[in-house]
């Protein structure tokens, strides 16, 4: 399965993840950096099991922290 989202979409689902978890994107952004060095899809599942999240927001985290770390090598 592809993870490409359209930008508008990626932008909606990270606007409904605090109110819907509890817990900024930038804390997830940390979670996901403390967590396992794993693939996309593996990243998705992990955050899907441990911290009990949506497949949809678990996915939106993991494009924007891929996002993020390919913006800091730029």
């Amino acid at each position: 399965m592809s993870h490409v989202l359209s930008e508008e979409t990626h932008r909606n689902i990270l606007a409904r993840i605090p109110h819907c978890t509890g817990r900024e994107i930038s804390d997830w952004l940390r979670t996901v950096e403390e967590g396992p060095a794993l693939r996309f899809e593996e990243k998705v599942s992990w955050l899907r099991h441990e911290h009990n999240l949506a497949y949809g927001h678990a996915k939106a985290i993991i494009h924007e922290y891929d996002l993020r770390r390919a913006a800091r090598r730029l």
